[in-house]
């Protein structure tokens, strides 16, 4: 009796160990466990500056080396992907010299801090395609089953003619005014505030459901605490002692209207200043025969409103997304028990190592996350230009 012979191994190492460095390690070490992957995830070695608090996160997270500057990464052998989690700054540098050293890499969003920057990176992602690496960004989002089911939906044109798109992504966690000043909070590192942090997470599932593009937009931007404590360091969460202080330089919160190439019109709030929302990303997407609903902060159902129905017992009804025919689900557990956020990012790396494997580019690729890079720039440019307003009083203007 002969079995399979085991998958053979593809080496990862990761740069950066915070928020997303850990739900990306757990989607490393879980993906091989729930699906069968067509290369087993070798987690080889984890980047970071500092060597003491590396060796603690690689211990705890379960990467075998340690290495502090992610340029060693690109001359292992045993490295085969870099998985970039670092602040928006750092991505191209890193990105970029993986990709020209023909290392796979996977790069958190926003792709990048600037179009300019988003446009290098995905001219070297084609260029090492020629060459069999591949790229993609990690818009964890997409791979929420329930918002995988809505994009299947659409794509089988049960919406009919999509008109209209409402996105939100509410947060709750600056609304006091002593939260420090976070890497989130600089321009410099982060590019954008609000827009960027979450709003590109909407912009791109608006545009990834549909299967249309963004092509206008009309947009503000408000800061509402224009200064903070100066934090402990740039990542972490404790305020200094004292009264030292410093300017936030990005947005709090985003707004603006769309039109799709389809005529589709649509509207967009991101803020980080919803007191009461922890993580309400919702999306809602009207057509001419149906409608689809979606709330994050119940991310096991999708609503679905079917407009040819009778209108006596027409309305929205739930759809629990738990089924074996549902995406991803028939990996997990019996119907009806739920699955959590850390899986969208284990779907993320199934797919990945799937392409990879295949031979062919994984989705998102920064092509689409540049198209994103290129909403956000005209979001920012917009808000900029007061002349986008229609006074209703002539003697005001907006700030």
């Amino acid at each position: 009796m002969t079995g399979t012979a085991p998958a053979a191994p593809i080496g990862v190492g990761i740069v950066g160990y915070s928020f997303m460095g850990r739900a990306h390690s757990h989607a490393w070490r879980s993906a091989g466990a729930f699906f069968d992957l067509p290369l087993r995830p070798a987690m080889t070695a984890l980047v970071g500056r500092d060597p003491e608090k590396a060796r603690a996160a690689a211990a705890e997270q379960g990467w075998r080396d340690v290495e502090t500057d992610y340029k060693a990464l690109l001359g292992r052998d045993d490295i085969d992907v870099v998985d970039i989690c670092t602040p928006g700054d750092t991505h191209p540098e890193i990105a970029i010299a993986a990709l020209d050293a023909g290392k796979h890499v996977l790069c958190e969003k926003p792709l990048a801090n600037t179009v300019a920057e988003a446009e290098a990176m995905a001219a070297a992602a084609e260029r090492a395609a020629a060459r069999g690496v591949r790229s993609m960004v990690g818009f964890n989002y997409r791979r929420v089953p329930a918002l995988a089911m809505a994009h299947r939906l659409v794509g089988q044109g049960i919406l009919g003619t999509v008109r209209h798109v409402r996105a939100q992504y509410l947060q709750d966690f600056l609304v006091d005014p002593e939260f420090p000043l976070v890497w989130r909070l600089q321009r410099e590192r982060a590019g954008s505030g609000a827009l960027g942090d979450i709003g590109a997470h909407i912009v791109d599932l608006a545009q990834h459901i549909t299967g249309q593009h963004i092509t206008g937009v009309s947009g503000t931007l408000e800061t509402f605490i224009r200064d903070r404590p100066l934090a402990e360091s740039s990542d972490g969460l404790a305020a200094r002692p004292g009264e030292q202080r410093g300017p936030v330089t990005v947005d709090d919160a985003a707004l603006f209207t769309a039109r799709f190439d389809n005529g589709a019109i649509g509207s967009f709030e991101a803020t980080r200043m919803a007191a009461g929302r922890k993580n309400a990303m919702r999306i809602e997407i009207n057509g001419s025969d149906a409608s689809l609903a979606f709330d994050f902060e119940s991310m096991n159902e999708l609503h679905f409103h079917d407009h040819t129905e009778r209108a006596e017992t027409a309305g929205f009804r739930r759809i629990l997304v738990t089924e074996p025919a549902h995406p991803y689900m028939a990996a997990w557990w019996p119907p009806g028990h739920l699955i959590g956020y850390e899986h969208s990012f284990t779907h993320e790396v199934k797919d990945f190592i799937e392409a990879v494997a295949a031979g062919t580019d994984p989705v998102p690729s920064f092509a689409d996350g540049l198209r994103v890079q290129r909403v956000l720039a005209a979001v920012e440019e917009s808000a900029a230009n007061a002349s986008v307003w229609t006074r209703t009083d002539p003697e005001g203007a907006p700030r």
